[in-house]
Order: C-alpha cells, then structure tokens, then sequence
C-alpha cells in the first residue's frame, strides 16, 4: 500500500468534504426553515429511526447521537417543551424513560425527510464520482 497520496487524490478528498460540508448547511437551514433547531432535527430522526420493537431511551438516542447523556436529557426537554417529543417511564424498568415523537414531531420529521431524501438523490452522482477518484 503506498500511504503517498496523489494531488487528484487530495483534490478528491477536498471536494468530499466540501460536498458533505454544503450538504450538513442545507441540512442545518432546512431545519432551521422548518421552526426547529438542527439538534432537534438529528433527535427526532434518531428518534424515528432507532431500531427495535420499543422507542428508544436517552442512553440510545445519547449513542446515535454520539453525545453526552446530560445533553442529549437537555435537547429531549427542549423538544418536549416544543412539543415534538414525549418521554414515558419504561414499563420494565420504572427508572428509564422511552422517548416518542408526538403528532407535531412526526409531521414537521417527515416534512424535512422529504426535503432531505430528494437533495441527497441531487446529492448522489457528484459523492460517486470522488468516491470514484479515491479507488
């Protein structure tokens, strides 16, 4: 393996993360656009998407998140107090808490799931073709 890169390679690499930079600003405006924060947008994905029969609790969603769990307990009670997210106490164990989007979080996720899906399809062919130069 020659761990010397090339100038297209590092032209390809500077392009990546110049891609994935535009794509995190349109990321954090459509959130933005949208009434909530982009921390509140990553909580609510992490929410709707977390694997399993059973919503997540604050130490899954501190994982997906890849935050403290301090702060992912600040960000959920923001986004319950815009009422985005619900907490219940888990059935099997009374010391956790599962957290749930309500109607409002539901609807504001799927709107910018949306939005995101279809900027990531534009988004596809330009992260192929560096990827590309990286082989």
């Amino acid at each position: 393996m020659n761990p010397q890169l090339s100038d297209r390679e590092y032209q390809a690499l500077a392009r990546f993360r110049h891609a994935l930079r535009v794509f995190q600003h349109f990321s954090e405006q459509a959130a933005r656009e949208a009434g909530i924060t982009p921390a509140q947008h990553q909580l609510l994905l992490a929410v709707r998407g977390h694997p399993g029969g059973d919503p997540p609790v604050v130490s899954d969603l501190a994982e997906a998140l890849q935050l403290r769990h301090h702060s992912v307990v600040e960000l959920i009670d923001r986004a319950d107090a815009a009422g985005l997210v619900r907490r219940t106490q888990d059935p099997a164990d009374q010391r956790r808490q599962r957290v749930r989007l309500t109607a409002t979080g539901r609807e504001v996720l799927e709107r910018l799931s949306v939005v995101h899906r279809d900027e990531l399809r534009r988004f596809r062919k330009q992260m192929m073709d560096v990827l590309h130069e990286l082989d």
